[in-house]
């Protein structure tokens, strides 16, 4: 099993290296020179060449991508002399926009990026999967069609006119909701609840959709399995049936796609958080995107990465102890 976590974290570095030489490539190599976007379209020429002098633009390709790699390790310095600047690990560059560090812009946002992908991710589990068990169990039932039918409809509406139309009947017509704000739990929990509940309710509709219908499809799937009519020739009840030899089964798929949705959204929810004007890491993307602020971008992109891989690892981990067959081949 040691092996086994070892061989999936080696995997993680080198993954992750190879984004980084990606990511760097097309935002550095194959973009427009950051030192005219730093400059504007007016400045000298030798102005220009002072900004990628301070920048290391001027150096060759692999010494840039190894002064990259290395400040995101231990940190690196820009410039020389009276305008040295040191930026310190992990160095993800400057904005060309706000000349803040990109560091710090993240660690400012990334808690409210880290509050909409969790409360999103507690409902759309807790709504998905209840729904989708039920649906299973009574399959062909009037609930199971109705369920499935709103499960359709509800994947089927796109995320910012759900948006746009719950801000308008609760915040604008009915008023029984603020604005959503990035307000601290600590200075005021009912307003923080208050506001984050409709970007919540945004993501988690259209996940919670499609984990019903695919929670249905596991379980309709494991109660026709032969140790399933085992269990019940058995004599056992249908309860004891569905929580100790369903349940398991039928749930260990949901782990492989949870990891990957969450991840995901750690990294920004870039159209939910926009339409709601929470400042988080998808807002900051998405302003990045529209002033082609490459330093944030790429930064993004790399979070983004990260959290996807750490989240494949830990789903292949909780593999392990959800399945004893992968666990046997792991071992």
């Amino acid at each position: 099993m040691l092996r086994y976590v070892a061989g999936r974290l080696a995997w993680v570095l080198v993954i992750l290296l190879a984004v980084c030489v990606f990511t760097y490539v097309i935002f550095f190599q194959l973009s427009p020179d950051p030192a005219v976007m730093i400059c504007g379209k007016t400045c000298t020429q030798e102005r220009i060449e002072t900004i990628r002098t301070s920048l290391g633009l001027d150096r060759p390709f692999f010494q840039q991508l190894g002064d990259f790699l290395r400040g995101i390790v231990a940190g690196r310095d820009y410039g020389a002399g009276a305008n040295l600047v040191h930026c310190p690990a992990p160095c993800l560059g400057y904005s060309f926009q706000s000349g803040q560090s990109v560091w710090e812009m993240v660690q400012q946002r990334l808690p409210v990026s880290v509050t909409v992908a969790v409360g999103a991710a507690v409902l759309w589990l807790l709504f998905g999967i209840l729904f989708g068990l039920l649906s299973g169990v009574k399959e062909g039932t009037w609930w199971d069609r109705a369920t499935m039918a709103l499960a359709l409809g509800g994947s089927s509406i796109p995320p910012y006119v759900l948006a746009l139309a719950l801000q308008y009947l609760l915040v604008v017509k009915l008023r029984v909701l603020p604005f959503p704000a990035a307000v601290p739990f600590a200075e005021d929990p009912a307003v923080w609840f208050q506001s984050y509940l409709m970007p919540w309710t945004v993501l988690a509709v259209g996940y919670a959709c499609l984990y019903a219908r695919l929670t249905r499809a596991n379980v309709i799937d494991t109660l026709a399995e032969n140790f399933m009519r085992t269990a019940r020739a058995k004599g056992l009840g249908p309860v004891l049936i569905l929580r100790r030899h369903a349940l398991r089964p039928a749930l260990t798929p949901i782990v492989t796609i949870f990891g990957m949705d969450f991840a995901g959204l750690l990294g920004g929810a870039l159209i939910t958080e926009t339409v709601f004007g929470l400042n988080g890491v998808g807002k900051m993307a998405s302003d990045a995107i529209a002033k082609n602020d490459q330093p944030v971008i790429m930064a993004v992109t790399l979070l983004a990465a990260f959290f996807v891989v750490v989240g494949n690892v830990v789903v292949d981990l909780l593999y392990t102890a959800l399945d004893p067959r992968v666990r046997i081949t792991a071992s």
